[in-house]
């Protein structure tokens, strides 16, 4: 299926590893020119190498923090200077702490809620004016499972990313028709961090194998934990005009794990 991005420029926030990756790199290898942000130089460095590789468009990868923002304004305008345009916007975040609601502090909170919600807010209103331009302008919010079924020990995923649900809700209603939002609802995938916990759990005694760790992070019906690149593909597939029908939308994308 061709997505028709080739030529058109994506901005994906803190996607220089994980979902954010994957998603910047489809967008990237449907020809669509992307910029990514990340906070440590490494990252960002790896990130531009991987997207490079991924397609022919131009790339743009910087460290921007997107509880600041300023930074986050200076990070949509180089994106808008070095592409002359901006189509398509990916919003992601790290996982605030895990932890139940007894033991999380209020300083979490706050921190949750700029990287989970503030980092979405200024992101969408900075870029707002340049997706209304575009013929095809488009925000996809990665989010997480946890806004439909609350997930044990995880407080803060479950309380703060559900407000990120009623923003995309409210803009699709707001910027239709020139500007579609829509939401993924990601189950548990192989990330890095998830590669990290699991061969953690190893060292202590707790698998016997990768394999065998790597199996109990899914309940889905599927059998499996996703690949980052199969969240990829949903997003690219919202980000195109082969959904040019579906806003508003709230997409599952965990093998069938959600009983809701």
């Amino acid at each position: 299926m061709d997505f028709e991005l080739d030529g058109n420029a994506a901005l994906c926030t803190a996607a220089t590893s994980g979902l954010g990756l994957a998603s910047a790199e489809r967008l990237a290898s449907e020809g669509a020119d992307v910029a990514v942000c990340g906070t440590t130089r490494a990252h960002v460095e790896q990130a531009r190498e991987r997207l490079d590789a991924a397609g022919d468009g131009d790339v743009l990868a910087v460290q921007a923090d997107i509880t600041d923002p300023d930074e986050v304004e200076a990070f949509v305008d180089e994106t808008v200077e070095t592409f002359g345009s901006l189509d398509h916007v990916v919003t992601s975040a790290g996982g605030p702490a895990p932890g139940p609601f007894l033991d999380t502090t209020e300083r979490e909170w706050y921190t949750a809620y700029d990287v989970l919600v503030m980092g979405v807010v200024w992101t969408t209103r900075f870029a707002y004016p340049y997706l209304r331009e575009s013929d095809a302008g488009t925000i996809v919010n990665i989010t997480s499972r946890s806004v439909r079924e609350v997930i044990d020990d995880l407080v803060l995923s479950n309380a703060v990313r559900r407000a990120v649900i009623g923003l995309m809700k409210t803009q699709s209603r707001e910027f239709a028709p020139a500007v579609r939002v829509n939401a993924v609802l990601p189950g548990a995938h192989e990330t890095p961090r998830i590669e990290e916990l699991v061969e953690a759990a190893v060292e202590r005694g707790e698998y016997s194998s990768y394999e065998e760790g790597i199996e109990s992070w899914s309940d889905a019906p599927l059998g499996r934990v996703g690949q980052p690149e199969e969240l990829g593909d949903v997003v690219a597939f919202l980000s195109s005009a082969r959904s040019s029908y579906v806003t508003g939308a709230a997409l599952p994308v965990d093998g069938g794990s959600m009983r809701s």
